[in-house]
This record gives structure tokens, C-alpha cells and sequence, in this order.
């Protein structure tokens, strides 16, 4: 007979009652209940990681050695001081089950402080009581606001000099100004230990705020790093990195991101003994002096550590992740097959036929005589590469040409003939001449930026170069929005290179379902670890011992690689400074950071995108450049490097996707003039010089500021002069426009190596948009 089918159709699943539904409901809410629940208490506890709490003072009068005592002493707390590193201790209180970990960072010390709040739980604000940040801190926290902001507390020491009733008038006062950045944000003053009891109870059971990049990554704060140089090079070693495991479960196999020093692979994962475990045996009545016990990790460190290490996992070979970031691109890829017999005998007999005599040295072989060349021959040569991209795109883009260059050839007689004397440090004409030529510069620049708004894309049609030579690259549209334009066509070597996903959104599905199901095996959240990390410059572990923190993150599968990388960002208020296309910029996306010279383009729907030559200050833009695959979300930062050091925030978004087939489109407009005016017919003088480049361009459609549409229909004369037809009867003031079209594509101007910024000062701007005068 008929087997009725078992499994219930996705319809009768659906029609529930309406107590099913609400007990659906309950359950759900139920489980999100106690997932949050679980999640707080594991913070900071026995099977958890400490609690990571940064304190970052936003005010140069904001002291954070007192904040740092009040949070000692805490009773029956044990102290752990870090050896070696100022304003960085562990807290144990064995009474409230809790573990804490506190690290200060200096607001002026940008890279630190974006560092540690990439792993921080909770950041811990110290403000100052009368005016609660300074400009450093406010550029600290539009940066700290764009990377993500995790759980956060503010704090505010002292102001108890103030009459009771003037202390009143001050909070409100500072609850107003920061009202802007934290709204309902709660000030917690800090001056007795009591308010400090209740500030770390705050921080215990606030709700965690989630960053979704690091989330989805293993990672931690370095807690103890040794070096083990190799045995070929004192230069590269073993990196012994140990810290608790954060965010996922870390597999020995995946490689490691240090931020700001590169990717590494892993060998083997250790399981040493807990430093900061929360000891039973503390004696309740021990008697201690200002109510704190202060434990120095060099007395019981490295003993632990050697005393009991368990080897969890080691790395497999044919599991690891390999470092290859760039695919090796193969020249002859594509060549033909090799040459035939007749083509052969053919290139002999060209040969003999072009043999030439030469009188050479005695000795020299054939191949060798083939490369003397006669001294007719050489004023006959010329070089006819193609110019640099660059220069060929725009007579717009003229660069300021920069005085005082000599080439070395004239310095080295310089310098014999020099002699020694000393100087006064009292004179300083030579540097207030840099300053000089510096705001020449920046004029210059605001003056293309203002043409560049006044009159997009507008270039003068040169009168040295026959036009169709000059933009022998561009081809002309019908239509920007709907003319079909191959994404394959024409590729430069670069994308050789990289590496391109089939799909790029079901690939990251596939990777985030992977990880929320959680499959991958390794080392788990809480652990206390030590990565053993290969082939590491010693200049990391220098860097960790000047105290700069050590951030390591674990890369998800291809994040390694290089593709084509396309961010969304819009200018920061704060600046205003022209910033040109194919300038290098300082990149902090997600947990990398690195140097690149982008590509700027509208962000639209359309699968076709114009390029722009500024940044704009009123519009969002794509960002387009080669760096690592990284899967998104991922917030963005730029900088731009100033002369003296400092980086300047200059926009802020987020990854957009990793996708090399976005095609970014260069737009020139050859401009004229109406010449002689018609019904419909206008001749049009000034686009071009010479009859032939008129006929070159005859297919290209025209169009005018006010909106006529047209053709060339034949030229006149051998001036450039051309008779053009048009779907109505032009206006004397109008101008006819010719547009053409290239794809451009970013150069490969990748550098990871990112140089620490000098402590931020607000610049003076010496020149405001409005009042750069144009000529």
C-alpha cells in the first residue's frame, strides 16, 4: 500500500497554536536570557578570562596613578603588579569571585590606545573635573568611536578642593558637556575607596557592548612574551606569547595576526599554570599594610612556568594555514606554442639578410658583438615607453614642483670642498622657510580642489599632442549607466596577483555558520596559553619590552591573502584638508593597520563607478586599494601622516566588500565653444586643433551645460573648426562637451609597516576653504 511520508510538511510546521507560539516564545527569550547571563558571570571569573579593564586619561590634568590606588585598595584583594610595566596590575578578590586586569594608556599614544581597545572588556575614561577632555582627548575618542566602542565607564578623581555647593554646579556642568559624546552616561566620582568599590561593581555587572570583528576571532593580550632566537639568524626566532584565549576557540593550525608587525604561524600551544588564579588560601585575618597584599610576578613567574607545562596541541603540517599572501604570477602563461620548422628557417634567413660588419675587440663572442651599438645609431634612438599613468591621465593634475632638488652627482664635489663651522641653534630662517613653501603647497592644492568642483573633469585639449594620441585610452559611452563595460577587459599585471572568491558572500556564510556552530577545536575561551609563534623579528619582542602592548589575533581562512579591498567612508569634521587620490593614507581596518595609495569613487548602485580626485567633504565615497582579504564587518580609519609626525584623522567608515570587479571609471570633458549658432546647427571651435582628431572623435556623442544633446557632423577647415548638429537651437553662453571614459585601477602601494605617530596636537589651519581666491 501508500507509505504516508514521516516528515511533517514546512506548512503544517508553521500553523501552531496559539499556546505553542507563546511557549515558543518564552523558550526563546529564555535562552537569550541565560546566554547573557552565562556570558556575564564567566567574565572575570574562575573558567573565564580577567576581566580587561583600560584606563585612558582624556585630559593632561586627568591623573591616573590616583585612580590606580583607589582600585588597589580594595578589601581582602590580592595585588599582582606586571613586572616592568608602569600602571599595569592584576586584582584578585577571592571574596566577590572576580579577577580583574587594569592597563593604562596614554590618550597621546594613539596606537596604544587603539590597541588595547580592540581586546578590552571595559575602557575606563578619566576625566578632568572642571572641563573633562582637551583636544588629544577629543581625537582620541572620535577614534576609539569610529574602531568600536566596547563597555565603558567614566571617571571622575579629585574636584574635592571645591565647596560642597560648587562641587553641585561643576558636575552638572560637566554631565552637559560630555552629554554630546555619552548621552545618559553615569559619572561616577573617584576619591574615596568606597566610590571605588562601587565603580568596579559597575564595571562587573554592566552589559557587555559587542565588536563583531573581534567576536568572530580568537585573540589576546600578551601577558608574558619570551624570546627564543633561531639558529640561523639572532634576528628571527620563536615568539613564546602567553595569555588567556578571548572571543573564540584557538586552533593551532590557523595563523596569528601582531597587530602592527604582520602574520605568523603557529607551532605548538602550552597550557602553563594560571598566574592570576583566585588563591582559596588567602588568610582572612592576615594583617597588611594599606589593606593590600602586592604579589611581584618575578618571584613566582617563570618558576610556575617551568614548573608544570602541558603541551595542548601541536601544529599538523598538512592542516596549517600557509603564508602565502600573493599568487606567483607565470609570464609565459598564455604564450603560444613553440615556433615551427618555416618559422625558424624564416628568422635565420632575416637574420643573415640584417647582418651588418662592426669592428669589436678581439675576443668577442657573436651575442656580445650584437649588443655594440655605433655611434650613429645611438642619437637615432628614442624612448617610446608610454608615460606613467599619472601624468597621462590629466593635465590637471600638475604636482607643485619642489625646490632645492640637486641630484647626488653635483653633491659629491659638494662635499669635498666643504668645510666645518659651527652655527647658532638661534637661527631658525630655514625652517621658517619649509614652513613657507609647506602653505604654498596647500594653496596650490585648494586651488585644483576648487577647479576640480567648479569644473569636474574639464581638461584643456593640449595643442603639442594630437588628441587622439593624448587619450588614446579613453573610449567614448553612450550611455555611463546602462553601456555594458567588460569587468575582465584589458586587466593590469598586478591583478596577476591576487586572489578572487567565486563568492564572496556565501564564502563568509559558509565561514560565520562554521564558527557560531562551533566546530573548530583548539584552546577555549579562558584559557591561560602560551603560542609558540615562527620566524618572529626580534623587534617585536623589543617593542613589548618598551611596553607597548602585544594585541595577537587569529586570521579566519584567506585572510592572509591580497585582493581588492573597497571601503565606505565619509570625511571626518574635524578636518578639511584637501586629500587627493593616489596619496598615501594610513589605514587601521578591523585589527590591521597598514599604509596604501587608494582610488576615491562614488558610492552608487550601478556597476559602473565614476572616479573622483578629492576626497569630498559632503558626500560618502569608496575606497579602493590592494591589501588582505578581511572578512566584514570591519570598521575603517584614515590617516594621513603630517610633515612633523602626527596623523591626522581624516575619514571613517567601513568595509564595504572585497570585490576586484567593482569598475572604477575615469571621466575626461573636452570642452568648446559655439562658434557660429544655427537652428539646430552650431559650429563649435576650441575642442580640437586639427581636422584629423575631429574625424577620430565623429562617433562620440555631445552634449552641453544646458542640456542639448548632439554629433559631429563634419569638420571645417584644418583648424579643429567642426559643423555639429543638435536636438535644438544652442544659447551664445552655452558649452559643448565631449566625454570619454577609461577604467583606472589602484597601484600596488601596500606597506604594513606603519611608523608610530608623534603625540597628537591640534593643528592651526592657516587657510579656510571659503577663502582661497581663484584666479
Amino acid at each position: 500500500g501508500r507509505v504516508s511520508v514521516k516528515a511533517q510538511p514546512r506548512r503544517r510546521l508553521r500553523d501552531l497554536s496559539r499556546v505553542d507560539r507563546r511557549h515558543q516564545a518564552l523558550q526563546l527569550r529564555r535562552q537569550r536570557k541565560e546566554a547573557v547571563l552565562a556570558e556575564k558571570r564567566s567574565l572575570g571569573s574562575r573558567d573565564g578570562p580577567p576581566h580587561l579593564v583600560v584606563l585612558v586619561p582624556l585630559h593632561s590634568r586627568a591623573a591616573a596613578h590616583d585612580t590606580l590606588r583607589l582600585l588597589q585598595s580594595q578589601d581582602s584583594a590580592v595585588v599582582r603588579v606586571d613586572e616592568g610595566r608602569a600602571g599595569s596590575f592584576a586584582l584578585l578578590c577571592p571574596r566577590l569571585k572576580q579577577r580583574w586586569r587594569f592597563v593604562t594608556a596614554q590618550a597621546g599614544d594613539l596606537h596604544t590606545v587603539l590597541d588595547l581597545a580592540k581586546v578590552a572588556d571595559s575602557l575606563l575614561f578619566i576625566l578632568d573635573p572642571a572641563d573633562g577632555w582637551d583636544s588629544a582627548g577629543e581625537h582620541c575618542l572620535s577614534c576609539l568611536f569610529t574602531q568600536g566602542l566596547p563597555s565603558y565607564a567614566l571617571a571622575v578623581p579629585g574636584g574635592t578642593d571645591l565647596p560642597p555647593k560648587k562641587q553641585v554646579d561643576a558636575r552638572k556642568k560637566l554631565a552637559k558637556a560630555i552629554e554630546k559624546r555619552f548621552p545618559e552616561a553615569k559619572l561616577f566620582p573617584l576619591n574615596t575607596e568606597q566610590e571605588s568599590s562601587l565603580l568596579l561593581r559597575h564595571l562587573a555587572t554592566q552589559k557587555q557592548r559587542h565588536l563583531a570583528f573581534r567576536d568572530r576571532r580568537a585573540h589576546l593580550l600578551a601577558y608574558a612574551a619570551e624570546f627564543v632566537p633561531g639558529q640561523e639568524s639572532d634576528l628571527v626566532g620563536t615568539l613564546k606569547v602567553s595569555g588567556f584565549v578571548r572571543g573564540q576557540t584557538l586552533n593551532v593550525n590557523s595563523l596569528v595576526h601582531i597587530v602592527g608587525h604582520g602574520d605568523f604561524q603557529m607551532s605548538q600551544v602550552d597550557a602553563p599554570p594560571d598566574p592570576l588564579t583566585l588563591n582559596p588560601r588567602v588568610v582572612k585575618g592576615q594583617k597588611r599594610s594599606q589593606d593590600m597584599e602586592v604579589q611581584d610576578d618575578s618571584v613566582n613567574g617563570t618558576d610556575e612556568m617551568e614548573e608544570d607545562v602541558k603541551v595542548l596541541m601541536k601544529a599538523d603540517p598538512n592542516k596549517q594555514e600557509s603564508l602565502q599572501s600573493e599568487v606567483v604570477p607565470d609570464p609565459m602563461e598564455g604564450e603560444q606554442t613553440w615556433p615551427t620548422e618555416e618559422e625558424l628557417q624564416e628568422a635565420e634567413a632575416s637574420l643573415k639578410a640584417n647582418r651588418r660588419v662592426v669592428k669589436v675587440p678581439k675576443g668577442t663572442s657573436k651575442y656580445q658583438a650584437a649588443w655594440i651599438v655605433d655611434d650613429g645609431e645611438e642619437g637615432n634612438q628614442e624612448d617610446d615607453d608610454d608615460e606613467d599613468d599619472d601624468t597621462d591621465d590629466d593635465m590637471m593634475e600638475e604636482a607643485v614642483s619642489q625646490e632645492g632638488e640637486s641630484s647626488e652627482e653635483e653633491e659629491e664635489p659638494a662635499e669635498e670642498e666643504c668645510e666645518t663651522m659651527t652655527i647658532s641653534e638661534c637661527l631658525r630662517d630655514d625652517q621658517y622657510d619649509e614652513k613657507v613653501e609647506e602653505d604654498e603647497q596647500m594653496l596650490e592644492r585648494y586651488k585644483q580642489e576648487r577647479m576640480d568642483e567648479m569644473f569636474p573633469d574639464e581638461v584643456d585639449t593640449p595643442r603639442d599632442v594630437p588628441a587622439r594620441v593624448r587619450f588614446q585610452k579613453y573610449r567614448g559611452l553612450k550611455s555611463f549607466r546602462t553601456s555594458p563595460w567588460d569587468p575582465k577587459e584589458n586587466l593590469p599585471r598586478d591583478y596577476a596577483r591576487i586572489f578572487q572568491f567565486q563568492d564572496f558572500s556565501r564564502t563568509r556564510k559558509h565561514l560565520f555558520r562554521q564558527i557560531e556552530k562551533e566546530e573548530t577545536e583548539g584552546a577555549s575561551v579562558g584559557w591561560y596559553v602560551t603560542l609558540h609563534v615562527c620566524n618572529v623579528p626580534v623587534s617585536v619582542m623589543e617593542s613589548f619590552r618598551e611596553g607597548k602592548p602585544l594585541v595577537l589575533f587569529s586570521l579566519l581562512p584567506h585572510e592572509q591573502k591580497m585582493s581588492v579591498l573597497n571601503f565606505l567612508v565619509r570625511r571626518h569634521p574635524s578636518n578639511s584638508e584637501p586629500v587627493r587620490a593616489k596619496e598615501e593614507l594610513i589605514f587601521h581596518c578591523g585589527f590591521r593597520r597598514f599604509r596604501a595609495s587608494p582610488l576615491f569613487s562614488q558610492h552608487t548602485s550601478a556597476d559602473k563607478h565614476k572616479l573622483e580626485r578629492f576626497l569630498r567633504l559632503d558626500a560618502a565615497l569608496v575606497v579602493t586599494l590592494y591589501a588582505p582579504i578581511t572578512f566584514p564587518p570591519a570598521s575603517v580609519l584614515l590617516f594621513k601622516q603630517r610633515s612633523n609626525g602626527m596623523h591626522d584623522l581624516i575619514a571613517t567608515g567601513s568595509l564595504l566588500s572585497v570585490d576586484p570587479d567593482r569598475i572604477v571609471i575615469k571621466r575626461l570633458v573636452l570642452s568648446g565653444h559655439p562658434f557660429k549658432i544655427f537652428t539646430k546647427m552650431a559650429v563649435v571651435r576650441y575642442m580640437f586643433f586639427n581636422r584629423e582628431d575631429v574625424m577620430w572623435f565623429k562617433p562620440v556623442e555631445l552634449r552641453t551645460k544646458w542640456g542639448r544633446r548632439g554629433h559631429i557632423k563634419e569638420p571645417l577647415g584644418t583648424h579643429g573648426h567642426m559643423k555639429c548638429h543638435f536636438d535644438g537651437q544652442l544659447k551664445s553662453q552655452d558649452t559643448v562637451l565631449l566625454n570619454l571614459y577609461k577604467r583606472v585601477f589602484p597601484k600596488w602601494t601596500y606597506d604594513p609597516h606603519v611608523p608610530e605617530p608623534v603625540p597628537w596636537v591640534r593643528s592651526e589651519s592657516a587657510l579656510p576653504v571659503q577663502e582661497v581666491e581663484m584666479e
